[in-house]
């Protein structure tokens, strides 16, 4: 399994797999539709459950959130959690996601429902997602 660059904390998601001999601009570059919608799983193939938005911080050009959509049925009743997107690994060959938490820590996890989402600019917020993910803000520099 292809593994592509080195993912200093605070940077892009990872990517393991991926045929980059097909044609198209994958895996390194992607629309966002593309990747909404994905399963999210942990690492023991959990089912965490699916991509719903991938936020963008406008300023900077740089990919702040995936929202991912847990529990409910048939978009009732989700709970959705904002993801530092340095959290999550793309798995190219299954078309998936992975993120490094098992389901009762993502339960506990600070979460918001479709018609509540929090201020996501918000400073405080979102390094207290970064740290509960165990992830740098995206915002600072890359340590060297």
């Amino acid at each position: 399994m292809a593994m592509t660059g080195n993912n200093p904390q605070g940077a892009g998601a990872r990517i393991v797999g991926g045929d980059h001999s097909d044609s198209g601009p994958g895996p390194e570059i992607m629309a966002a539709d593309t990747l909404q919608g994905n399963d999210v799983v942990n690492a023991q193939n959990e089912n965490l459950g699916d991509i719903k938005h991938i936020m963008i911080d406008v300023p900077s050009g740089r990919v702040a959130y995936a929202v991912l959509s847990a529990g409910g049925f048939l978009g009732i009743g989700d709970k959705l959690f904002a993801i530092p997107w340095s959290a999550l690994t793309l798995d190219a060959d299954r078309h998936c996601f992975i993120l490094n938490v098992d389901k009762e820590r993502l339960k506990n996890a600070p979460g918001f429902d479709k018609d509540h989402w929090p201020t996501m600019a918000d400073p405080t917020w979102a390094g207290e997602v970064h740290s509960y993910y165990g992830q740098r803000n995206y915002w600072l520099p890359p340590q060297m």
